[in-house]
């Protein structure tokens, strides 16, 4: 199988079930950025992060691929987003880690600039293109059914990447710098 296929070289490209629609629809904002968003989790996993974070990425990774799947599906022509299903235990998944990962820091009382070193900045680049991703699932929401899981999932998400963020900078020992508001 090849790489290009050509079929897009209009401007179009085709959703599971083949109907096909413009490159800018609502759906590939959607799930173009659920592959963005995945492809920085990706990158998280490339730096030196503890074994139960790495198996989390991957379980999240593949979350994604499954929510993706659910947005690029025309439910007309395919049942693919009931055979991959997002679903409460995934976003269930979600709650305990970042429960599990809070447990371990200092409570949270002021906001926190995002920074620190490569690692922990990616998190929060990855926790505000999930925010952006959420948005745009629910832009497609308007127009074309979106199962309710997702975007609480999606939602979920964010806070996960916003929680192993705080982790990672205090796993290397890194001070959170506060955010001051100006007077």
């Amino acid at each position: 199988m090849k790489v290009y296929t050509k079929t897009g070289d209009k401007g179009t490209t085709a959703l599971i079930g083949g109907t096909r629609v413009p490159k800018n629809n609502v759906r590939l904002e959607a799930y173009g950025g659920v592959d963005e968003l995945n492809s920085y989790l990706g990158m998280i996993r490339s730096y030196p992060v503890d074994e139960v974070c790495v198996k989390e990425l991957v379980e999240i990774q593949n979350v994604l691929f499954v929510v993706g799947a659910n947005l690029a599906t025309d439910t007309s022509v395919s049942n693919m987003q009931q055979k991959l299903p997002c679903t409460e235990e995934d976003v269930a998944f979600l709650e305990r880690a970042i429960d599990r990962m809070d447990e371990e820091l200092p409570p949270l009382q002021y906001f926190v600039l995002p920074g620190g070193d490569p690692a922990v900045s990616s998190c929060h680049i990855a926790r505000t293109v999930c925010r952006r991703v959420e948005r745009r699932i629910i832009d497609m929401s308007e127009e074309i059914a979106v199962e309710d899981v997702i975007v609480r999932y999606v939602n979920r998400l964010s806070d996960y990447l916003f929680v192993l963020g705080r982790k990672l900078a205090k796993d290397r020992g890194l001070e959170e710098v506060k955010w001051i508001p100006r007077n």
